[in-house]
C-alpha cells in the first residue's frame, strides 16, 4: 500500500528546514536552505521576508528530486517568534522583518511592564507578569510609534509564509497566546488591555482570525505550487512557534517532561493541568498547543549563538567544522569541571528566565594566563548548562517537578554538552530519533490535520521514537553544585554593572 507523505517546514533563525515524513512518523528526506540576518546598531536584527520564500523554493528543489510530489498530502509550518513583518494591505513587505531577537523595542517593553493599569496587570498575569522585547506586543508598539499604520498589516513570519502558500491570512493561537496577549478563556484579545498599553485598534492590523494548531489554513494555490514544484490543492494546517511545535515533535506533551529545544537560543516548555503563576517564568499560557493544558515557558537567549561566536573567533579559517568539534571534544576531556577556575555568564543577548532583563550581557570570570581556548569552550558549555539549571530551579520553586528533559535541535549532536547539562541539572536527558523536532512537530500536525489521529497528543506519542538517554553522574553533580552557587551570585553582582554599561554609563 502506498503511504501518504507530509511536509514539516521549520523556519529557524539562520535557515529553513523541510522534512518529509510518512504519516506514521518515518523520516524520508530532509533539506535546508540558509538566509542572512542583518545585524545593525542599537540591537537591530533583521531579515528580508522574500529570502524565506526563496529558501523554501531552494529546499523544495532538493525535496522534489528525492520524493514523489504526488504523495505529499499535507503541510504545516513552524517559525521563529515573534519575527514581525510590516506589509501593505496586499501582504507585500514594506520593510525588513524584525527578528525575534531584535532589541530596538527596549523602551516599549519598559513602558508596558511598568504600566500600573489594572487591566494591564491582570492580562499580563497570563504571560508571567511581563511582556518581552521579543514579542508581538512590544514590536507592534514600536511600529506604531515609528510608522503611519494606515492601510498596513503587522504579521508574524508564519502568518506571511502561510499566506504565500495559500492566499489566506490567519494567526496561530500558539503565537497569539504566547506573544500577543491572547487568552482564550478570557475571550481572546482584550481591548481594555490593548488600550491600556497604547495599542488600541492594533488588532485591525493583525490577522483578523486566530485558529488552533492543527486547523486548516487553506490549500496550496496554483501560483505557490508552480513556484515550489508542488501539486496545487495540498491542505496547509496551522502550526506555531518553532520551539513550541518542537514540543510536539519531541513527544514531550505530557506533564513532568521538560521539552528543551537547543539552537541559537534554548527554550524550555512544560505542560501543567492547572494554571501556575510565577513571575520568573513565562505563562501560564492558555491552551496554545493542547486544549485545557496550561503551558509554562523558560528560556535562554544565548546558547548556540555563543558557540557560533567561539567558532568564528578561534576557527574561522578552518572549514571542516566536524574535525573542529572532534578536536574540542577530545581536548575538554582533559579539563576538570569548572574549567580550572574559569566561569562564564551566558546572558550575552539579555536574560529570558528567570531575571527577564534585556540589559544582561556575557562575562568571563577567573581568566588567567594559564587558560586556553579549550578552557573557554568548556566554560561556555558549562555556563549554558548552569542557565538551564536556573530555569529548572525556577520550575521547581512552583512545585513543578522536572522528571525528564526531552531535548531536540542541533545542540543534541554535541554529546559532551548533553552530558554536562545532565550532570549540572541532575536530570536525565532523552534524545528523540529525529532531532529536528520543529519540522517533525509540523509533520505531526499535518498528519493530525489529515485525520490520521484523534488528537495531537496521540499523533505525537505515535510518531516519535526515542534514540538515547543521558543519565547524570552523581560525582560530577556534586562538583557542579558549588559552581552553580557562584554562578547565581555573579549574576546578581554583575547585572547592575551590565545595565550601566549597556546604557552608556547611565543608571536611568
Amino acid at each position: 500500500m502506498m503511504k501518504d507523505y507530509v511536509l514539516g517546514i521549520d523556519l529557524g533563525t539562520q535557515s529553513l528546514k523541510v522534512g518529509v515524513y510518512t504519516t506514521e512518523g518515518e523520516q524520508l528526506y530532509n533539506a535546508s536552505a540558509a538566509y542572512p540576518t542583518h545585524n545593525g546598531s542599537n540591537g537591530h536584527s533583521e531579515q528580508d521576508a522574500n529570502d524565506w520564500w526563496i529558501a523554501l523554493q531552494t529546499a523544495m528543489q532538493s525535496v522534489i528530486k528525492a520524493v514523489n510530489r504526488e504523495r505529499i498530502k499535507g503541510i504545516a509550518l513552524c517559525a521563529t517568534s515573534s519575527t514581525v513583518l510590516l506589509t501593505d494591505e496586499n501582504l507585500q513587505p514594506i520593510d525588513l522583518a524584525q527578528c525575534w531577537m531584535d532589541q530596538r523595542s527596549t523602551d516599549e517593553e519598559g513602558e508596558i511592564n511598568e504600566n500600573l493599569h489594572v487591566q494591564v496587570k491582570e492580562r499580563l498575569r497570563y504571560s508571567g507578569g511581563k511582556t518581552s522585547i521579543e514579542w508581538m506586543l512590544t514590536k507592534s508598539l514600536w511600529l506604531k510609534k515609528n510608522y503611519d499604520l494606515t492601510g498596513k498589516r503587522i504579521v508574524e513570519q508564519i502568518d506571511w509564509m502561510n499566506y504565500q502558500l495559500t492566499g489566506v491570512l490567519v494567526g496561530s493561537q500558539c503565537n497569539a497566546t504566547c506573544k500577543w496577549g491572547y487568552v482564550e478563556r478570557l475571550g481572546g484579545f482584550s481591548e481594555e488591555f490593548l488600550h491600556g498599553i497604547d495599542l488600541e485598534g492594533i488588532t485591525k492590523h493583525w490577522p483578523s482570525k486566530i485558529i488552533h494548531v492543527g486547523d486548516l489554513v487553506g490549500t496550496v494555490t496554483q501560483e505557490a505550487a508552480d513556484f515550489l514544484s508542488l501539486e496545487a490543492g495540498i491542505p496547509v494546517f496551522q502550526g506555531g512557534i518553532d520551539a513550541h511545535i518542537g514540543m510536539i515533535g519531541a513527544g514531550a506533551l505530557k506533564p513532568g517532561n521538560l521539552n528543551m529545544t537547543t539552537g541559537t537560543s534554548f527554550v524550555h516548555l512544560m505542560h501543567h493541568e492547572e494554571p501556575i503563576f510565577n513571575d520568573s517564568l513565562w505563562g501560564p499560557y492558555d491552551s496554545p498547543l493542547v486544549q485545557d493544558m496550561w503551558l509554562l515557558e523558560g528560556g535562554q537567549l544565548s546558547c548556540g549563538s555563543i558557540i557560533s561566536w567561539f567558532l568564528k573567533e578561534f576557527y574561522e579559517h578552518q572549514p571542516n567544522k566536524l574535525e573542529v568539534y572532534k578536536e574540542l571534544e577530545r581536548e575538554i576531556q582533559h579539563i576538570e569541571p569548572g574549567s580550572d577556575g574559569l566561569l562564564m555568564l551566558d546572558s550575552w543577548k539579555g536574560n529570558r528566565t528567570p531575571y527577564k532583563t534585556p540589559y544582561a550581557t556575557g562575562a568571563f570570570i577567573g581568566l588567567t594566563l594559564s587558560h586556553n581556548k579549550y578552557h573557554i569552550y568548556r566554560a561556555i558549555l558549562e555556563a549554558i548548562a548552569f542557565g538551564t539549571r536556573n530555569v529548572i530551579r525556577t520550575f521547581n520553586e512552583s512545585a513543578i517537578p522536572v522528571k525528564r528533559i526531552i531535548a531536540g535541535g542541533g545542540g543534541t549532536q554535541n554529546e559532551s554538552w548533553m552530558q554536562i547539562i545532565s550532570d549540572v541539572t541532575g536530570v536525565p536527558i532523552s534524545i528523540p530519533k529525529d532531532i529536528e523536532t520543529g519540522s517533525k512537530g509540523a509533520a505531526i500536525i499535518a498528519s493530525f490535520g489529515l485525520g490520521k489521529y484523534s488528537c495531537l497528543v496521540e499523533a505525537s506519542s505515535s510518531m516519535v521514537e526515542m534514540k538515547k538517554t543521558y543519565t547524570p553522574n552523581t560525582k560530577m553533580k556534586e562538583k557542579y553544585d558549588l559552581l552553580f552557587e557562584s554562578y547565581l551570585e555573579l549574576n546578581q553582582l554583575l547585572f547592575p554593572v551590565m545595565e550601566k554599561l549597556k546604557k552608556g554609563g547611565r543608571t536611568k
